[in-house]
């Protein structure tokens, strides 16, 4: 029998993490596209979709898809518990050698993985910064202040540090302790990991405009709490706290 041409990247073993809050139009066809456009790329793959206390059917959706496809796992919330506790638990839950993380909306293609995967030949993270971001202005300036921040408080993390294209090997969750579970989920996974000595790269990521569903986020309420969270992280930093 011949043999099987292996892709042009390390990775064999995925786990592909979608945080989902009522993406009811979204995440069927997102999670059609991880397997046609990702299972060809990975010997075992398995997808997470973590539905965070969605009001519509966005959990209906994706139990219906796993009830053919073994590969296909729902975790729910019974109650909204924001976006980085979805992400958190979603990324925390995977099992397989390495682990993606993206967002349900399909603002972000996975075309551009292929190139993310052969990057992590040479290090234990790539991570995506989103060189035109299709977003209302707010958002894009919010967003660019944050990573200023983040980058300001603890050194250079990333040049776009919520950017929702993330791929990393199991180990950088087997050895670091996040302990964010809202807006700052991001810039604590980065910074801890970096601390931790993880090899951390950076690649270009395309960001299109919905095709369907509604924008969330940009609370008040949100954003203040994750100034008053970003500063607790530093405070625990700086007294040694755990990485």
């Amino acid at each position: 029998m011949a043999q099987q041409p292996q892709p042009d990247h390390p990775v064999r073993s995925l786990t592909v993490s979608l945080p989902a809050y009522n993406e009811r139009d979204n995440i069927g066809p997102m999670v059609n596209l991880v397997r046609e456009q990702v299972g060809p790329l990975v010997q075992d793959l398995e997808i997470i979709v973590v539905d965070d206390g969605s009001a519509d059917d966005t959990a209906g959706v994706v139990a219906a898809i796993a009830q053919e496809d073994p590969r296909v796992r729902l975790i729910r919330h019974p109650v909204n518990q924001g976006y980085g506790a979805a992400v958190y638990d979603g990324v925390w839950a995977a099992t397989r050698e390495c682990i993606f993380f993206t967002d349900s909306d399909r603002q972000f293609s996975l075309e551009e993985l292929p190139r993310f995967m052969a990057r992590l030949a040479d290090a234990d993270m790539v991570i995506g910064y989103r060189y035109a971001r299709s977003d209302p202005w707010f958002r894009r300036l919010f967003g660019q202040g944050w990573s200023w921040l983040v980058n300001l408080m603890f050194g250079y993390t990333a040049r776009d540090v919520d950017c929702a294209y993330k791929l990393f090997r199991r180990q950088v969750i087997e050895s670091v302790h996040v302990d964010s579970r809202g807006a700052t989920f991001s810039a604590e996974f980065l910074v801890r990991a970096k601390r931790a000595g993880f090899r951390i790269v950076e690649e270009p990521v395309a960001h299109h405009p919905r095709v369907a569903g509604s924008q969330t986020g940009a609370n008040p309420r949100v954003i203040l709490r994750a100034f008053r969270e970003l500063a607790k992280l530093r405070w625990r930093l700086l007294r040694g706290g755990h990485a």
